[in-house]
């Protein structure tokens, strides 16, 4: 095991997808679509549910000194709906696409190494940025149960209730006429 595998957080599994048959020839392409494991993910309210599996479907294309990587992953997820607070799944598709080359370009391309391209951080930062924030169980969903959740108003003759923090100040008596208190 080499220092940057000991040293990989544990929410970025490895990825490694072999490119020596693709690379043979410049635009030769190869197909790759299988279940990949990328971890239990979670943002906000919304997460990947264990085991954490995703659905990758990319097309690698040879390149001069490189490979690219276009195509998209399906992550399923799971949450509360920020409406109703039901829980509520579904399927967020997102795109992936990455470069690969020998000699990568700091920041802009990814390198290759024994003949692999590790597809694993672009796979998770793609999953992540592809979860819902704020979900919903449907477009039309109403929101609370009014009949769990009763919407009390106050009719305009009613005092509205006071604030419980400021009960001890009615509590307080002053006197209304300094010079009384003197007598």
């Amino acid at each position: 095991m080499g220092s940057d595998e000991a040293e990989r957080p544990e929410r970025m599994p490895e990825l490694r997808i072999g490119v020596s048959e693709v690379r043979r020839r410049p635009g030769n392409r190869q197909h790759v679509d299988r279940q990949v494991q990328i971890g239990e993910l979670a943002i906000t309210t919304a997460s990947v549910p264990p085991p954490g599996e995703a659905h990758l479907d990319v097309v690698m294309e040879s390149l001069s000194d490189g490979v690219t990587v276009t195509g998209v992953v399906r992550v399923p997820w799971q949450g509360a709906c920020r409406r109703c607070l039901e829980p509520t799944s579904g399927v967020v598709e997102t795109e992936v696409a990455e470069v690969f080359k020998d000699r990568p370009d700091e920041g802009e391309t990814h390198g290759i190494e024994s003949d692999s391209v590790d597809l694993g951080p672009a796979v998770h930062d793609a999953a992540v940025l592809a979860l819902p924030l704020a979900p919903l169980c449907r477009e039309d969903c109403p929101g609370p149960d009014p009949d769990a959740f009763p919407v009390i108003t106050a009719s305009e003759d009613a005092e509205p209730p006071a604030d419980p923090r400021w009960a001890a100040l009615a509590e307080l008596r002053f006197d209304s006429d300094p010079s009384e208190s003197l007598e």
